[in-house]
């Protein structure tokens, strides 16, 4: 019997040891927020967050931040599925993309940029609209992510398709760096990117603007970066959300107020990112062409799940449109700094 009830006692007290150690581990977990964004001006929160250590002081000093930085949103989807990012600035079609493979778990958590990608082709090749594409080269930041939706998109509009599908546009991926040099070599036709690398390529590969930034789809009221966050760590940490929200809410009306300095300050980081910072004139053009914004803008993210749908990016609609968002956390912050909530 005293064997037996020694027995019980060390299981009982290994079994507290284990569950300890899971609630430490959870806390531990929540100590490390780790998240995802583009050195593009797009993402402009994030680079200006970062500069003046907006996140850093929100989040606190017991929480700390690891960025993960990302060329475009297919691979930025990837990493959340595998559960390696927490909160991520990322555009919509990767957005739609990771809701439904991860069935729900990746949700949109507020938005971002409006508009703030342009279409842009190689000087002298006469491309005057969408139709001009046809036979032509075009490339995108990566396959899956929203430009390549956006252009798809825009060629069956006009009757047109890659080659892939049978048509006569070829579509070619590049990181964005690149494209600047293969515009330049004549290597591909024309572009469709995220500024600030549209305004870069016209000033540094001399490329004519085909569509500017409120041309391209719904007269720029459409999402080109969201915020997104794991669903379990919604969940598991709905303060650290909250604290995050309220330094992105703060960073996008400190943007749209002081845009000369906000765009100074998103430059400085852009350089200490991509070892160059941009010239003044490519700046104010990449800022003039974007609208930042807390508003996920629901109705175009919607139509862009019926358009991934259309180009085969998802192969059925999410059971549950709605589920991609989940705005309780922003609406809490924005009441409180008598700002309109969304609907």
């Amino acid at each position: 019997m005293k064997k037996t009830l020694l027995t019980l006692a060390i299981i009982g007290t290994l079994a507290a040891g284990v569950l300890a150690g899971c609630n430490a581990k959870k806390s531990d977990d929540a100590q490390t927020v780790r998240i995802a964004y583009f050195p593009n001006i797009t993402h402009s929160q994030a680079l200006v967050g970062m500069e003046e250590g907006k996140f850093k002081k929100a989040l606190g000093d017991k929480v700390t931040i690891q960025w993960k930085q990302f060329n475009a949103g297919s691979s930025e989807v990837e990493a959340f599925l595998s559960g390696s990012v927490d909160i991520g600035y990322i555009g919509p079609g990767p957005a739609i993309n990771g809701y439904t493979k991860s069935k729900g778990d990746l949700q949109v958590i507020a938005g971002a940029t409006d508009s703030g990608a342009v279409l842009v082709s190689r000087k002298g090749e006469n491309i005057k609209s969408v139709k001009d594409l046809a036979n032509k080269k075009v490339a995108i930041p990566q396959f899956g992510n929203t430009q390549d939706l956006t252009l798809r998109f825009l060629l069956a509009n006009n009757g047109l398709q890659d080659k892939t599908k049978g048509g006569n546009v070829e579509i070619v991926a590049a990181d964005n760096p690149d494209i600047v040099t293969l515009l330049d070599k004549g290597s591909i036709d024309a572009a469709l990117v995220p500024e600030p690398w549209g305004s870069r390529i016209q000033k540094q590969a001399s490329a004519d603007l085909v569509l500017d930034s409120n041309k391209v789809w719904r007269n720029g009221k459409y999402p080109t970066a969201l915020v997104v966050a794991r669903k379990e760590f919604i969940k598991d940490h709905p303060d650290v959300i909250e604290n995050f929200l309220k330094a992105h809410v703060e960073l996008t009306d400190y943007i749209n107020t002081n845009k000369d300095k906000a765009a100074d300050d998103a430059n400085i980081e852009f350089k200490t990112l991509t070892k160059k910072a941009l010239d003044k004139d490519v700046l104010k053009t990449s800022f003039s062409r974007l609208s930042p914004t807390v508003d996920p803008e629901k109705n175009a993210t919607k139509a862009m799940i019926d358009m991934s749908l259309k180009v085969g990016f998802i192969k059925e609609k999410p059971a549950d449109e709605n589920g991609l968002f989940n705005l309780d956390i922003l609406n809490k912050v924005l009441k409180a700094k008598g700002e309109k909530t969304i609907n």
